[in-house]
């Protein structure tokens, strides 16, 4: 049957407009993911993350769980007291599933982790905007000897290798003394973190490995 020309121009069939919805939908359980994930690597609790964007706790909550439709002050807001750019949040939204991440020498996103102040440097070094999470590694600058160390306790098992300086290193019930190029892994669910730093500067890679789910 020939089609017929004035067919551009009828109102859209529910099955079109459902597969608008549905696209819809899942830029906003991306975003909401992205924003997510990004707020749990920092530590931070939505309440917490609400007052540094000045939405509410609910607001944010819905935005998270992909539940409304964000606006781009509300996307402003919550990117700039996450430490991201909106570009850096949609860069990944129609990237094929495995794409290779470059993140250039001195250009990974600088974390603030809870209980740290002065002279901790944590650099993610993979793309904050990755909503499939495996692994974590972080480069972490410590200079200041005067700093008091927070104990940290996650999932996964993590993966230190020491590139500068000399710390001790508490797991568990155990320090370890650690040099420019000793490798230390372990169970990131027993409580851990600095214990001494011994030779400033302290540089040091930190990968966790998530679970597969």
């Amino acid at each position: 049957m020939q089609r017929d020309p004035a067919d551009d121009f009828l109102p859209k069939t529910l099955a079109t407009r459902q597969t608008d919805s549905d696209r819809d939908h899942a830029l906003e359980r991306y975003i909401g993911t992205v924003l997510r994930q990004s707020r749990n690597r920092q530590g931070l609790t939505i309440a917490e993350i609400a007052g540094l964007a000045g939405l509410s706790p609910g607001m944010v909550s819905k935005i998270e769980n992909g539940q409304v439709a964000t606006s781009l002050d509300a996307l402003a807001r919550l990117t700039g007291a996450l430490g991201l750019t909106l570009s850096q949040l949609f860069r990944d939204y129609d990237a094929p599933e495995g794409g290779a991440q470059l993140v250039r020498a001195g250009e990974g996103l600088e974390v603030v982790r809870r209980g740290t102040r002065r002279g901790h440097t944590y650099h993610l070094l993979t793309d904050p905007s990755r909503h499939h999470r495996a692994f974590e590694p972080f480069l972490i600058t410590m200079d200041d000897a005067a700093e008091a160390f927070p104990t940290f306790q996650h999932e996964g098992t993590q993966f230190i290798y020491l590139l500068e300086g000399r710390i001790d290193y508490r797991h568990g019930k155990h320090v370890y003394e650690l040099a420019a190029g000793d490798a230390f892994t372990f169970d990131a669910r027993v409580p851990h973190g600095p214990e001494r730093l011994r030779e400033l500067p302290i540089r040091f890679l930190a990968v966790t490995v998530f679970d597969e789910d």
